[in-house]
């Protein structure tokens, strides 16, 4: 799977590594601000209780 989206990126070898780094700082950036506060409203960790 990782060989062929390698292969779709257009250009040389520096143009690729250039634009994986690109691509992983943006989904990154979109799971911060996005995706990971969503998923805390739903699974709330301060309303957990262990039994003793």
């Amino acid at each position: 799977m990782y060989a062929a989206l390698w292969r779709l990126l257009p250009g040389p070898i520096w143009v690729r590594i250039l634009l994986v780094i690109v691509l992983i700082v943006a989904v990154l950036f979109a799971l911060s601000t996005w995706v990971f506060p969503w998923i805390d409203q739903i699974v709330n960790p301060q309303n957990v209780t262990v039994d003793q």
